[in-house]
């Protein structure tokens, strides 16, 4: 939580630092011109990085596997995004390391490296295991259906006449 306060005061002080210096150095306008192109850059980037990620996620789950490189990818790509659309010179840095394919596979190979990913391959199917009496709260078990999860379908005829 600390490390979190201390960047929420030290990122903004290297902000309004180089804000002021490159001001000085090439004019109020210019930076200001320079923080809106490179925000406008940086969500043309996102767009196109974005998409092609989202086709390499696709591509994986049609094939069978699960996406958790793409998945992390994706949440580099929205915090490279983030960090390109707040002003500044150095959040700019950041987020386009965010957005560029190399060292965004470093930055998700290592976010990967901390944490453990674990894919539901089975579930249980419906009406398998104990049966519950139905009560309050508890749906009636449907007729139609039998233990197994199978529908019983069938075709009847009146004979009264």
């Amino acid at each position: 939580m600390r490390f979190l306060f201390l960047l929420f005061i030290i990122i903004p002080i290297i902000e309004i630092t180089l804000l002021i210096n490159v001001g000085q150095a090439i004019g109020a306008w210019y930076t200001v011109g320079l923080v809106l192109l490179s925000a406008f850059i940086g969500v043309n980037m996102l767009r196109y990085q974005g998409l092609s990620t989202l086709a390499r996620a696709q591509q994986k789950i049609n094939a069978g596997e699960m996406p958790a490189g793409e998945m992390i990818e994706g949440l580099v790509l929205a915090v490279g995004g983030a960090l390109l659309i707040t002003p500044g010179f150095f959040t700019d840095v950041i987020g386009f390391c965010c957005l560029i394919p190399f060292t965004r596979q470093l930055l998700s190979k290592a976010l990967v490296s901390r944490f453990t990913l674990v894919a539901a391959s089975h579930r249980r199917p419906p009406f398998e295991g104990p049966e519950v009496p139905p009560g309050p709260g508890r749906p009636r078990p449907d007729p139609r259906v039998d233990g197994k999860g199978d529908t019983i379908d069938g075709e009847y005829r009146r004979e009264d006449d």
